[in-house]
């Protein structure tokens, strides 16, 4: 079981489309952070037909961590790559550029059953011990709130390495690190607030699923901020879309360096969502 998200319950259920690749009805606890998406890296993903929310060049985009200790998949991680954000009147909802999972049940209904840009996946994760009274610069709100700019305990530092997976050849995808317990020192037994909200969802337009689908996720949960985490990639030169892109691979290529991007943005603020229940109604073609 993750030291950050830690799942609380589960049911037995067809597929979430908002994030999860299992939905309906189920509980899990998870890792959301917003970033500063370039406008012009987020267009590559979405549809024509979509306008993206913009504003000086850039969107909110980001990404979306998990992991399920029980779903109709069994036990699986998965990681969201969120491009940027959709105008979807009179709100506007996310769009996901890839979901990567370690499942090959979970990859297939998400891409076949609910059009998202699924793929396999390897999580490795370790944890290591960081020394007390080392003292680090943070990003995005927390600064402005000066929460976890200084440690006084010892904690850990939880490090996800992800790896795209395609028969027996792999790519490196990320290294995700954050703190596993630094806000729960600062806040104490603090769980943040209760909220409910339903979120309008787009998905597919990709190769396994062509028609655009519309849906709306129904969230109940426990949020409250927490210190973004370091995102980093074995090659960041490689992160730049190419020219004259021709075959399926080269495309399937500059997607993923893409994506990258994305993780490599600079974030904004970190949530940590706990004791999250989500009901996700039957999508529709638009």
């Amino acid at each position: 079981m993750d030291v950050l998200f830690k799942n609380v319950s589960s049911c037995s259920s067809p597929s979430c489309i908002c994030f999860a690749e299992f939905s309906s009805c189920f509980g899990f606890s998870a890792l959301y952070q917003i970033n500063l998406v370039k406008a012009t890296t987020a267009r590559a993903f979405i549809p024509k037909e979509l306008r993206l929310v913009e504003a000086f060049g850039y969107t909110l985009g980001g990404f979306f961590l998990a992991s399920y200790d029980d779903s109709p998949a069994g036990v699986f991680d998965e990681l969201v790559v969120i491009a940027g954000t959709v105008w979807n009147p009179p709100t506007s909802c996310a769009w996901a550029a890839r979901v990567l999972v370690n499942s090959d049940e979970a990859c297939h209904h998400g891409r076949k059953e609910v059009g998202l840009p699924s793929q396999v996946a390897r999580f490795s994760k370790k944890i290591t011990a960081v020394p007390k009274g080392k003292r680090e610069r943070t990003f995005g709100l927390l600064d402005t709130f000066r929460l976890g700019t200084s440690m006084s305990h010892p904690e850990d530092m939880v490090e996800v390495k992800v790896s795209e997976v395609d028969g027996a050849a792999s790519a490196d995808i990320c290294s995700i690190k954050f703190r596993s317990d630094e806000m729960e020192k600062k806040l104490g037994n603090w769980m943040g607030p209760a909220i409910k909200m339903s979120l309008p969802s787009f998905s597919g337009n990709t190769k396994y699923f062509a028609n655009l689908l519309k849906y709306s996720c129904h969230l109940q949960c426990r949020v409250r901020p927490v210190r973004p985490a370091v995102v980093s990639h074995p090659l960041d030169n490689e992160t730049d879309s190419g020219e004259n892109i021709h075959s399926s691979q080269e495309l399937h290529e500059n997607e993923r360096r893409l994506s990258v991007a994305v993780m490599l943005s600079k974030p904004i603020i970190a949530l940590e969502f706990k004791d999250l229940t989500m009901q996700v109604e039957a999508p529709v073609v638009v």
